[in-house]
């Protein structure tokens, strides 16, 4: 069974996530990736979307605005070796919600509805990724500094998903990204500058590395490479930042096969990786991703501090049997983020994805739909 995982492509809204993506070939079961928008800071003015009624958000890809003062970028050239930093110890704060979101957004707008007490306790209580889905370098280091210094504040820990590489879903229906990896490469300096000097945690390019099948060998090395840059440049920025590196779901290739490219884009390696990643926007139970997780990382190899971080956000009753993968019936949110599992090698369960945002199906793709939060929370 093959079930392409599940990235996105926030068009339009100022505080949402990302969003699916349509059949590449990847299986009719696939679960594509979608337009899901995490909360988010206000960014220049977006390129109109499909989503028209959308407001600006840094996870939208909207064009650079002209107005928008040019920040310098840090030192590290784009294919500068970057100095080696000694690997921290587990987050020890909770985790962050940030302030602006569809959900909350909702919430406060609708105080007499008769969902909202189920949606604010079950959803928009709960903390989750804030996405940066654009590629605006003159600005991306102030809007990350602003994320992560709103989380420093509160003692808390953000999680962020830079989502700008080159070829984005394979030119699917979240295309998009950096225009190359020489400009990818600067991106990422500029978003390093960002992280602070706080614990984050970075979910790095979902799908970039169990979609890559899609590039040629010679592109996918080269973006693997860039992979391996871009984990060591933050965790050179910041020390106390944990970057986690793509390794699917457990509906999608094998752990070995995933391993060997994981170990391809720096994922082994404690200069650049703190482990993997699994089931954005996906709907595999938190036990298949355990050990899922646990048998690519075994494969992987590298220091055994490396662990594993789950998006729990609809999981609670698993994948579709059909393989359905836009805004599925039936589906419930999963177990709440934390960095407490109490299973080894598994660092946290994260939102990734913000439930109530739509694929598409129950609503404009990244839009949050109270009905089908409502279901997915009730």
């Amino acid at each position: 069974m093959v079930a392409a995982a599940s990235v996105v492509v926030a068009v339009g809204t100022a505080t949402g996530m990302l969003n699916a993506f349509g059949d590449d070939g990847r299986g009719a079961d696939a679960a594509h990736p979608q337009t899901t928008r995490s909360p988010l800071l206000e960014s220049p003015p977006v390129t109109p979307t499909p989503s028209a009624s959308a407001k600006p958000s840094v996870s939208a890809s909207p064009s650079p605005s002209a107005s928008a003062s040019k920040e310098a970028g840090p030192s590290p050239s784009p294919k500068k070796t970057e100095r080696k930093k000694t690997r921290t110890t587990a987050a020890s704060a909770g985790l962050y919600r940030h302030p602006d979101s569809q959900v909350l957004e909702w919430v406060r707008a609708h105080p007499g509805d008769p969902r909202q007490d189920v949606i604010e306790s079950r959803i928009a209580d709960h903390p989750a990724a804030v996405w940066f889905a654009d590629f605006t370098p003159d600005n991306i280091t102030s809007r990350v500094r602003a994320v992560t210094a709103g989380a420093a504040a509160q003692g808390r820990v953000p999680v962020v998903v830079p989502y700008v590489i080159p070829d984005r879903d394979c030119g699917g229906y979240s295309e998009g990204g950096a225009p190359d990896l020489d400009a990818y490469d600067d991106w990422i300096d500029r978003f390093a500058a960002g992280l602070g000097s706080g614990e984050v945690i970075v979910v790095l390019e979902p799908d970039s590395v169990a979609q890559s099948e899609c590039l040629s060998a010679d592109d996918r090395a080269d973006r693997f490479a860039s992979l391996a840059r871009a984990g060591r440049v933050m965790k050179d920025a910041d020390p106390k930042a944990r970057v986690y590196f793509d390794a699917g779901h457990s509906g999608w290739h094998a752990p070995a096969k995933q391993a060997q490219w994981l170990k391809q884009a720096g994922a082994a390696s404690a200069d650049s990786s703190d482990g993997i990643f699994s089931n954005v926007s996906n709907f595999h139970t938190t036990a298949d991703e355990i050990d899922h997780d646990r048998a690519v990382l075994a494969a992987l190899g590298g220091p055994a501090s490396l662990g594993a971080v789950i998006d729990t956000s609809r999981n609670g009753n698993g994948a579709p049997p059909d393989g359905e993968w836009c805004d599925p019936d039936g589906r419930k949110i999963g177990r709440a983020p934390t960095l407490s599992t109490g299973m080894g090698r598994i660092d946290a369960y994260l939102w990734v994805k913000l439930p109530g945002e739509s694929d598409g199906c129950k609503g404009s793709p990244g839009t949050f739909t109270p009905s089908y939060a409502y279901d997915l929370a009730r």
